[in-house]
């Protein structure tokens, strides 16, 4: 094996749509191998696919990856030794190497139809055969292949496969062997002039001197071509490591059907890139010792090795993000969290871009009220509807507060406190304090010889529309002073609100 201190590793997406979180997870795993050897990490583009590959999705796969946290020391948009990192800017060299591989008899033109290679497929099936080309064109003179070619007929090329079993070392898999009655002779350049994606990636990574292939398992039948290919140009065969399938809670691989899979998905729900990528880490790996399963990127770089990823299926546990995004979002200092969390209230025409300085501070009180009862910061709006939509005539219909209306002491105590709250001229001016409030609750306390639940709990149902709810030192504050804010929506003080709920209760 190639020490450490040369370790080079590369993450090589296909720019055909969005970043899954499969390929996000294998850019994970190259991107903490090389980071803890002190190798180097590659970002190359695979876009031999020219009808489906789009510079859009190279631009957006480039930002999730960096707004995942991870960086490349070499690639399309950095450099490097080995330029170009854009495969469709690289077909003469993948000419060059078929070329010699024809010349040097290890490959062969192959002048069949796709019809006939149909029915080739079509009779194996009908024999119970693997439908793999029968090699037919192996056998046609190759000076006579050649003149037919520079005739102006279309012939592709393939790799002969060599008449003995393929293996190769896996460090997820282990010692791995295909017989080749099972490895089809593989179209290595199409009739078309385009190469194949199992011939490319192997002068890719045999040019730019790739350690080790770290990537997704569906990959693993393609392994035994791609090491002939090496075997066939003479170059080292690298180490490989394929990642287990990643698949939904019903056990079947993981797709939309499932909700969110792709990067941009997550980042629009308002998941925090530090929770995503601790999560996509315990995707099929597993740190030595222990249940841990809270970790920084420098302790996940600390802690990774191949040896500890599973080659068992890992299933993409919703829950188990979002109890991880709760972790960050508690964590994280309001600096970071107040302009993500504005960017969700603006879309839901809660605020304007233009707020003066006590709108933009008063804000700030809001989401620190409301963060610690989210999982996404897509969920901040709907937990700050009752800030802004107070709606008195739905409080006393809805449904989660018909208990509480129902006991026998709650008529009291609503009369006593939105009769406290409309006499106060604090309350009146939109200027009702913390302490002067907690003052009114404790008199409505002292009238009607009601405590507990019993108090807190229709109170609660006047202010806020619910009879449960943030803390009231921390919400009655927000409501004063929203109350006298110039935002979208007119924020109701307890003032307003206390004359609405009597109004509707009346």
């Amino acid at each position: 094996m190639t020490s450490e201190s040369k370790v080079r590793v590369r993450f090589a997406p296909s720019p055909t749509g969005h970043l899954h979180v499969g390929n996000a997870r294998t850019a994970l795993f190259n991107w903490l191998f090389a980071r803890k050897a002190g190798g180097t990490m590659i970002l190359r583009i695979e876009d031999t696919d020219l009808e489906r590959s789009q510079t859009k999705y190279e631009d957006l796969l480039i930002a999730d990856l960096k707004w995942l946290g991870l960086d490349w020391d070499e690639g399309p948009d950095v450099g490097g030794p080995y330029v170009p990192y854009r495969q469709s800017d690289r077909l003469d060299v993948y000419r060059e190497y078929a070329e010699k591989l024809l010349n040097e008899r290890k490959g062969y033109l192959c002048f069949c139809t796709e019809e006939e290679l149909q029915k080739e497929r079509e009779r194996a099936h009908a024999e119970h055969r693997q439908p793999i080309y029968s090699g037919k064109c192996w056998n046609l003179d190759p000076e006579e292949s050649k003149r037919r070619r520079a005739a102006g007929e279309h012939a592709a090329i393939r790799l002969r496969i060599p008449e003995r079993p393929i293996r190769f070392h896996d460090i997820v898999h282990g010692e791995v062997e295909f017989s080749n009655e099972v490895v089809s002779d593989p179209i290595i350049l199409r009739s078309s002039g385009i190469p194949v994606y199992n011939y490319v990636v192997v002068v890719d990574d045999a040019l730019m001197k790739i350690t080790h292939v770290i990537r997704g398992d569906d990959h693993l039948s393609n392994t035994p071509k791609q090491v002939a290919l090496y075997e066939a140009l003479g170059w080292p065969v690298p180490e490989f490591a394929h990642l287990s399938t990643i698949l939904g809670s019903d056990r079947e691989r993981l797709s939309k059907r499932h909700g969110a899979t792709s990067i941009a998905n997550f980042r629009e729900m308002g998941v925090l890139p530090e929770a995503l990528t601790n999560y996509l880490a315990l995707l099929g790996w597993a740190p030595s010792g222990g249940t841990r399963e809270i970790f920084t990127p420098a302790e996940l770089t600390k802690e990774f090795t191949l040896e500890r990823v599973t080659p068992s299926p890992a299933v993409f546990d919703m829950e188990k993000l979002y109890w991880l995004n709760r972790h960050y979002i508690k964590e994280a200092p309001a600096a970071k969290l107040i302009p993500l969390a504005r960017s969700f209230f603006l879309n839901a025409g809660l605020l304007s871009d233009s707020l003066n300085i006590s709108a933009n501070d008063w804000f700030d009180k809001v989401i620190q009220l409301l963060v610690p009862s989210v999982d996404r910061l897509d969920q901040l709006p709907e937990r700050a509807a009752f800030i802004f939509n107070y709606d008195a005539q739905a409080a006393l219909t809805a449904s989660d507060n018909a208990e509480v209306l129902a006991l026998p002491q709650t008529n009291a105590v609503l009369s006593a406190f939105t009769t406290k709250i409309l006499g106060d001229e604090s309350a009146q001016a939109g200027k009702l304090a913390p302490e002067r409030f907690k003052q009114i609750v404790n008199e409505v306390k002292a009238e009607t010889g009601v405590k507990g639940k019993e108090l807190f709990h229709p109170i609660r149902i006047i202010v806020t529309g619910s009879h449960s709810g943030p803390e009231f030192d921390k919400l009655v504050p927000i409501l004063e002073e929203g109350s006298h804010l110039a935002l979208p929506k007119h924020v109701l003080s307890v003032f307003e609100r206390a004359q609405a709920f009597a109004k509707a209760h009346a």
